[in-house]
C-alpha cells in the first residue's frame, strides 16, 4: 500500500471541449440518457451532465480553451487508445439500439476476457466512449 497521504476518493467529473454543445447535448443527453444539471455562470458557454455519481463538463471551445475533440492524425479511434467508460445495465442491448439509430461504433459489442461486454462509439467530437457492463448477467 501508498503511502501517500492523498487517497482519491473517486472520479469526480471529466471535462471534455466540444465544437457544439447542442450536439454533445443530442449525445450525452438524447442518446445516452444522462441528465443535464445547472452549472455556475462562467463567462463561456458549456454545459454539465450528471452520469451517476460523475459530471460531465462540457466547454465550448472558444480563443481560450483547448481544441475540441482530438485531432485525427494524433488518435486512432480503438478501443485500445484514450477512452473513457460509463456502467450500463446491458452492453449488448445498448450496442443493438445503436445501432437502431445508425450510430457508427468504433467496435462492436464483445466480452472481455473476464467476462465484462464492452461496446465502443465516439461523441460528436471525436472523443471515444465505451459503454461497459461489468458483470452481465
Amino acid at each position: 500500500m501508498s503511502d501517500s497521504p492523498i487517497r482519491v476518493q473517486h472520479i469526480d467529473h471529466i471535462t471534455l471541449v466540444v465544437k457544439s454543445v447542442e450536439d454533445s447535448r443530442r449525445f450525452y443527453v438524447g442518446l445516452l440518457g444522462m441528465e443535464e444539471v445547472a452549472r455556475p455562470a462562467f463567462d463561456f458557454r458549456g454545459a454539465w451532465f450528471q452520469a451517476g455519481a460523475t459530471l460531465i463538463h462540457l466547454i465550448e471551445e472558444h480563443d481560450r480553451s483547448g481544441p475540441a475533440g482530438f485531432p485525427d492524425e494524433v488518435l486512432i479511434k480503438s478501443s485500445r487508445n484514450h477512452h473513457f467508460a460509463f456502467e450500463v445495465a446491458d452492453a449488448y442491448a445498448a450496442a443493438a439500439a445503436l445501432k437502431d439509430r445508425n450510430v457508427a461504433l468504433v467496435d462492436d459489442a464483445k466480452q472481455r476476457p473476464d467476462g465484462a461486454v464492452q461496446v465502443f462509439l465516439t461523441d460528436p467530437d471525436g472523443h471515444v466512449v465505451e459503454l461497459c457492463t461489468s458483470n452481465p448477467s
